[in-house]
């Protein structure tokens, strides 16, 4: 809505990064979160500045997608955020997944590529402007995980330290290419109160939804986090066709629902291939294993205080410990209690 009337989306960027910066160190002290982190100047520049431009450098391609084309078409372009995931996972971490994984990203092409054949309002800027913000966020994500993971900083603080270093970085190019033509154009300037105030309600609500967002990822498992972002698309999608009265046709809203059908395949194959990592962690049991660590000894429940063993023949011998170490006995052996 703002974008309609107000078609700035650097400016919009801008406001975004200040609210967050504004709002962000008062409230984050009322709130206890922990401030201090000591994080390295090396691994600063290293890992946090990359970190910071590329969160204005999202943000900035994903303002300029849903002014050039509508948002229910942007949001379905984002949904390829997993075939970006997959990619830059297996290109930066070395990360091979599942064929389920790879085949799930089946349907997200074909949505997508389904609902750009039949967008009507159709624009290359307004295309690639969505991939290269996805593309940003992807980024964003496998790093600041890695950051999180490294410096055991809070993700709230990471959030205003993001959004503070991006602020001084973006301010300069504002200023060259936005603040010109703000001056030039009076119309559309800081004058227009309406402007004001949903550039205003803009900025908190994007505060607030960085906020949540970076909450639910810390109490929630990735696939419940995932989902919920997939079911967001779903709601920007169905609420910008009513509000915005956006034209599509019946094909169009086939290839969004086919892409978004397969980011939540994309989620179940991921949960699978974790599922199946965590089993082949554990070392199965198996009866003839402790029967040949302890010699020939199986442990069963105490009687009158004391353990049984019981040999392979049946004969039982009270007050054996098979937890006794055995000269036979192979070191690399796990004991399960």
């Amino acid at each position: 809505m703002l974008l309609n009337e107000f078609p700035y989306p650097m400016t919009m960027t801008m406001v975004q990064l200040l609210s967050i910066t504004i709002y962000s160190g008062p409230f984050f002290n009322m709130w206890g979160v922990r401030k201090y982190v000591d994080i390295s100047w090396k691994y600063y520049f290293k890992l946090i500045v990359p970190l910071a431009f590329g969160k204005f450098f999202a943000s900035v391609f994903s303002h300029v997608s849903i002014w050039k084309v509508p948002v229910s078409y942007a949001h379905t372009v984002k949904a390829t955020m997993p075939l970006f995931t997959v990619i830059l996972s297996r290109v930066i971490m070395g990360e091979k997944q599942t064929y389920k994984i790879y085949f799930s990203l089946i349907p997200i092409i074909a949505g997508v590529a389904i609902a750009t054949i039949t967008e009507i309002s159709f624009d290359v800027i307004g295309l690639v402007s969505a991939l290269a913000s996805t593309m940003g966020f992807s980024l964003q994500h496998i790093y600041s995980k890695k950051v999180l993971h490294d410096t055991g900083v809070h993700h709230l603080r990471l959030l205003h330290i993001l959004g503070r270093l991006a602020l001084f970085m973006f301010l300069p190019i504002w200023v060259f290419v936005d603040l010109i033509h703000l001056k030039d154009n009076p119309e559309t300037s800081f004058g227009n109160y309406r402007v004001v105030m949903l550039l205003v309600v803009d900025g908190i609500l994007n505060w607030l939804q960085n906020i949540v967002a970076f909450s639910v990822l810390s109490l929630v498992t990735p696939l419940t986090y995932a989902v919920a972002n997939a079911s967001k698309r779903i709601f920007v999608i169905s609420i910008s066709l009513f509000i915005l009265g956006n034209p599509v046709t019946g094909l169009n809203i086939c290839g969004m629902l086919l892409a978004i059908f397969g980011v939540f395949y994309y989620n179940k194959a991921k949960y699978d291939a974790k599922q199946a990592q965590q089993k082949q962690t554990l070392l199965p049991f198996s009866q003839k294993n402790w029967h040949d660590r302890n010699n020939g000894y199986i442990l069963y429940p105490q009687q009158n205080g004391k353990l049984n063993g019981v040999t392979s023949n049946g004969h039982q011998k009270n007050g054996i410990n098979p937890f006794i170490t055995h000269s036979n006995s192979s070191s690399t052996n796990l004991l399960f209690v």
